[in-house]
């Protein structure tokens, strides 16, 4: 077990990297399948995206679930502890609309800020 000094440092184990933020932010908007997410998110490889997956899953942010069909269909949701994270996601949007504003790079529709829809 890693000896954690602040809760930063659990934040970022978990939640940190360059693609799980997406993932949680896709993923509080709607289920996803797996081959969608490669749409949602262009260049993440199969294996990172395997990887982040399965590293959400058992921290409890994601719910894996396999439907028997024939081709098997895998979607992926939020737990209640991940619905927990929108609030972060949404101050991560918001942050990071304002910056992209300051710094004159805002595209002309910022997308984020939002609530599952049930």
């Amino acid at each position: 077990m890693v000896n954690y000094n602040t809760g930063i440092n659990i934040f970022m184990d978990i939640a940190g990297g360059k693609w799980k933020g997406l993932i949680l932010f896709f993923l509080s908007q709607q289920s996803v399948r797996t081959k969608e997410f490669y749409e949602l998110i262009p260049g993440i490889t199969q294996k990172v995206l395997t990887d982040q997956l399965k590293q959400l899953e058992r921290d409890g942010l994601v719910r894996r679930e396999i439907f028997k069909e024939v081709p098997p269909k895998v979607e992926y949701s939020l737990t209640d502890l991940g619905e927990s994270f929108i609030p972060v996601l949404n101050t991560m949007c918001t942050w990071g609309n304002d910056y992209a504003r300051l710094k004159g790079i805002a595209k002309e529709q910022q997308i984020c800020c939002h609530q599952k829809e049930s």
